[in-house]
């Protein structure tokens, strides 16, 4: 009897509002409703890429526990304010913003200069209220990153003096959720739907997000199907007193076979010429195309390597 699994339906759009989705995946076989959904409510919390304020710089301010006249705000409660501003760094050289405001007024993220790189999804963030007599000159870096980095990690202690550094949460996301229920499939039960809920911060749009995390799953996935080959102990330390080039990195299309021979070792899965030194002859001879001759010749290209075939 035949065993396979059954593979999946693409993701269904269950509704798209505003600032949130919500995603199904039907037909996952039996347990993979909550190995799939754990894995892209993850990768969608920390690893799609975002922008935000890194450091900041306030004329006449040293640190994050003063005060500026004529600002109701604290400085600390401006910073807050300042890291809920939604942005969009179209490259990813970190982008300078900059504000120059005096006289009462209400102080908003669209009052800020920027640069054409960067794009503010949410104008009408409150900053700060200033009085008659307040005066207030800032400037913001901005830069693209993943997930949450603390300050200490994005200055490295190379903060300029007068230059605020703060912690920045790069995500996008807001909010993920998922659910598994079970469904039908054939005379099963037991199968899987998934249901993914995504909200973002508007600077990506849901749908973008669910597609993303994908696409860095099977990304990273790809990255650790198969095996390396190893050189062996003795060999790899010659090579590296010698400067000789180590047999896991000399190919099997490099030794210098006839193509005839190479063709069937590599069709073997046997890709360099450590791996071919692992083989003994007996074991290569049940290779198509693979005999006495054939032998003959692929000992004497190894040996021109100092590497000999396994002993029977």
């Amino acid at each position: 009897m035949e065993y396979h699994i059954t593979l999946p339906s693409k993701p269904r759009i269950v509704s798209e509002e505003g600032l949130q989705g919500v995603y199904e995946i039907d037909s996952l076989y039996p347990g993979y409703g909550h190995t799939l959904g754990n894995s892209l409510r993850r990768i969608i919390l920390s690893s799609l890429p975002g922008a935000a304020v890194t450091q900041v710089k306030i004329e006449g301010v040293p640190h994050e526990f003063a005060t500026v006249d004529g600002m109701r705000e604290t400085v600390m409660e401006l910073l807050l304010n300042l890291k809920r501003v939604h942005f969009v760094l179209h490259g990813n050289e970190p982008q300078t913003i900059s504000l120059t405001a005096k006289g009462t007024k209400e102080i908003t993220a669209k009052d800020f200069n920027m640069p054409s790189q960067v794009e503010i999804m949410n104008p009408e963030q409150h900053i700060c209220d200033l009085s008659g007599k307040g005066t207030l000159e800032l400037e913001a870096t901005i830069e693209r990153g993943l997930g949450y980095v603390s300050r200490e990690v994005l200055t490295k202690d190379k903060a300029d003096i007068g230059t605020i550094a703060l912690d920045a949460t790069f995500t996008p996301i807001r909010r993920v959720n998922y659910e598994v229920e079970n469904m039908r499939v054939g005379d099963r039960t037991d199968f899987n739907r998934l249901r993914i809920l995504i909200e973002t911060n508007g600077t990506i749009a849901p749908r973008q997000a669910l597609e993303a995390s994908i696409e860095t799953m099977i990304h990273q996935l790809k990255a650790v199907i198969g095996f390396q080959e190893s050189a062996p102990m003795e060999s790899s330390a010659s090579a590296k007193e010698e400067g000789v080039t180590e047999p896991a990195k000399i190919k099997v299309a490099d030794l210098g076979l006839t193509p005839r021979v190479t063709a069937s070792i590599e069709g073997a899965g046997i890709k360099s010429a450590a791996g071919l030194a692992r083989k003994s002859a007996s074991a290569l001879k049940e290779l198509d195309g693979i005999g006495e001759k054939a032998i003959e010749e692929i000992s004497e290209a190894l040996a021109g390597h100092g590497l000999t075939l396994k002993a029977e």
